[in-house]
């Protein structure tokens, strides 16, 4: 299910940073949940290509961008402006060129020489030419997310003198052909991309995922978009992805972005659909008991992994050591980390803190809590100029061992080197729901999210 294919490759040499109005880099954070929300925002600012606006995948390794962490980067801009880090104007120009690219960029069915087809994008392109970095897929799901910075935008950006922005934001999203990605499965569901040199990834989307957020997207689209019987067919996968833990029954999935990456745009606080309906709850609090029990998990450390415990804790997809054997202890790469015995569970005793962070919303005690303790207890070692570095692994403490990235550290074992775009953006965008709400009260003005999650069946909360 899980394959992100990140890749430490080269892509070329990033844009210029523009200045920031009005932004200090704190020195000893007494709210230290607002210094990490100013440091990632400060990640986007100045590592996006101001000249296209895509976003690096990860940094400082020299890296492809990301169109993923693209639409990250379009939702923290509004955010920057709301705190005064940056002035409405200096997002304005970078969203817009950013929309610019995007509208412009080349479309087509050949390999090379593109950045998309049938409205969709490839999951990665050039930092700076925005074409088909090598043999990347066209992806349903990196285009929802890129979608979802795109309608914060069209919707944050409601000025006379923004008209464009609103305009070339319907246009993009109006123009992806979701039906074509539909037809090859009996299920009505989405598959998860494509690849011109040997078409549709066979895999469609489906249990309980980050792809709800893209079914909404699906539904709600003001052309070619999907009927219900597309939304049924991803439900009906869901019974299996049912676990019992110590905070009730819930929908698992093992990583936590899937969890979180959805409701970084959309409040699904109250609007149930027949799946929660029938559970008694929402996906809120589905997510809420999911958090709970990544934290229940660290306790008990059935691994018996060194650093767990109440409050150091956070799985999900993120950097790792090394895809190496150590004394029988088998440890990974880049990979989907969580509990193991939910879906796509996997534990190397790698820590990821955005998985605590961006979980504010669901969990605010213990995410709190675990900010608190990450820095506390590894204080630089982890936390640098952008704030947690992407994770960290205190059981990897093999000095002189080849690492995939990052370093091994007398305080916390192997560190990461690299911040990532699409573990960066779950943590700036989480941190203002939970303390303002800013991306959830626009998204949830937006005609096709409604749309979207009234055909998808969901009834009550705010969309009554």
């Amino acid at each position: 299910m899980f394959d992100r294919r990140r890749m430490l490759l080269g892509a070329g040499a990033l844009g210029v940073a523009m200045p920031i109005v009005g932004l200090a880099r704190t020195q000893a954070p007494l709210d230290l949940i607002g210094d990490i929300q100013q440091r990632a925002f400060r990640f986007f600012w100045e590592r996006a290509n101001p000249a296209n606006g895509l976003m690096p995948d990860r940094w400082p390794t020299n890296s492809f961008s990301s169109i993923a962490a693209t639409g990250f980067a379009l939702t923290a801009y509004p955010i920057g402006v709301e705190h005064g880090w940056i002035s409405r104007a200096q997002a304005r120009e970078r969203v817009l060129a950013t929309l610019r690219f995007f509208w412009n960029a080349p479309q087509g069915s050949q390999p090379t020489g593109v950045s998309g087809h049938k409205g969709f994008f490839y999951h990665f392109l050039d930092m700076q030419t925005g074409l088909r970095f090598r043999d990347t897929e066209l992806s349903t799901i990196d285009t929802t997310l890129l979608l979802g910075g795109i309608l914060f935008a069209e919707m944050y950006f409601d000025q006379p003198e923004e008209a464009e922005i609103r305009d070339l934001a319907r246009r993009i999203y109006a123009r992806c052909d979701w039906r074509w990605f539909q037809q090859q499965d009996a299920g009505k569901r989405v598959s998860m991309g494509w690849h011109p040199e040997s078409g549709f990834i066979e895999l469609p989307w489906s249990g309980y995922t980050e792809g709800l957020i893209l079914y909404i997207l699906a539904l709600g689209a003001p052309e070619l978009s999907l009927g219900r019987d597309a939304y049924d067919g991803w439900a009906s996968t869901y019974p299996s992805f049912w676990r019992d833990s110590n905070a009730g029954r819930f929908l698992a999935f093992a990583p936590q972005f899937g969890h979180q990456y959805t409701q970084c745009w959309v409040d699904l606080r109250g609007p149930r659909d027949a799946t929660m309906r029938a559970a008694g709850f929402d996906y809120f609090e589905n997510s809420r008991r999911a958090t709970v029990a990544q934290r229940d998990y660290a306790i008990a450390n059935p691994g018996g992994w060194k650093g767990y415990g109440p409050n150091i804790w956070g799985m999900t997809a993120c950097d790792g050591p090394a895809d190496t054997v150590i004394a029988g202890r088998q440890f990974h790469g880049y990979a989907a980390r969580g509990p193991v015995g939910q879906p796509d569970g996997l534990d190397d005793g790698t820590i990821a803190p955005t998985a605590a962070i961006a979980s504010l919303p669901f969990a605010p005690e213990i995410a709190t809590r675990a900010a608190y303790a990450l820095h506390d207890r590894y204080g630089s070692a982890i936390y640098r100029d952008y704030g947690f570095l992407d994770s960290f692994n205190p059981s990897f403490t093999a000095r002189g061992m080849a690492v995939q990235n990052g370093r091994v550290t007398a305080v916390a074992g192997w560190v990461d080197g690299d911040y990532l775009g699409i573990d960066q953006g779950p943590i700036i965008a989480m941190i203002e729901n939970h303390r303002t709400g800013l991306v959830w009260r626009y998204i949830r003005r937006h005609p096709a999210i409604r749309r979207g999650l009234l055909r998808a069946g969901f009834t009550g909360g705010w969309l009554a």
